[in-house]
């Protein structure tokens, strides 16, 4: 997925719009937006948002079956650590951590910066966590036809640690398995692994 986008990217009509509701936002709170450091918030905001959200436009099929390449390879692949950063779809507020994902090829295996990709769509998104599992999980299954694939994600949810219970250390893992990873063995061997340090 390309960077940040410059402004120029943006639909001006849809940034205008949003822009507009944001000045109301903050003058509802009690703030002035004419105040200096609130002149260009409402911009910045809308902008921010659409990038958040960007996910919407993107089919992350696409993505996977653009770098499929055929190949004799039957054991696992693991891709570990990967960050993430979504929006709550509860309270439009962060969630953050990191997802792990694995997959035993079927004949095929997908250039390895395509399972991050996949995972900036769907966390580019209003989202639950449990959505954002579900989806790459899927996503993948379907699209890769694996013999197995392997989701799990640890996150930090600030609907929790800013408001609500507050409470600042708690994390939620979520996890899914399809294929060879619904055995016992080949998942407590991914387990394993994601939890090991190996570098």
């Amino acid at each position: 997925m390309a960077p940040y986008r410059v402004f120029e990217e943006y639909n001006i009509k849809i940034t205008d719009e949003i822009k507009s509701k944001y000045r109301d936002v903050i003058t509802e709170l009690g703030e002035d937006v004419e105040r200096e450091g609130l002149v260009k918030t409402p911009e910045r905001a809308a902008k921010a948002m659409q990038f958040l959200t960007s996910g919407y436009d993107i089919d992350p099929a696409e993505i996977l079956r653009g770098a499929m390449f055929a190949e004799d390879y039957h054991d696992m692949v693991i891709i570990k650590d990967i960050e993430l950063y979504s929006l709550c779809e509860h309270h439009m507020l962060p969630f953050f951590g990191k997802a792990h994902i694995a997959y035993i090829p079927n004949g095929h295996i997908v250039g390895l910066s395509k399972i991050p990709r996949i995972v900036d769509v769907f966390a580019r998104r209003l989202q639950v966590q449990e959505r954002l599992t579900h989806d790459i999980l899927e996503c993948i299954d379907k699209t890769l036809k694996p013999k197995g694939v392997a989701v799990v994600i640890e996150a930090s949810h600030m609907c929790m640690m800013m408001r609500g219970v507050q409470k600042q250390n708690s994390a939620t893992t979520t996890s899914g398995f399809r294929g060879q990873f619904q055995k016992v063995e080949t998942r407590t061997e991914f387990m394993n692994l994601i939890s090991s340090k190996l570098h």
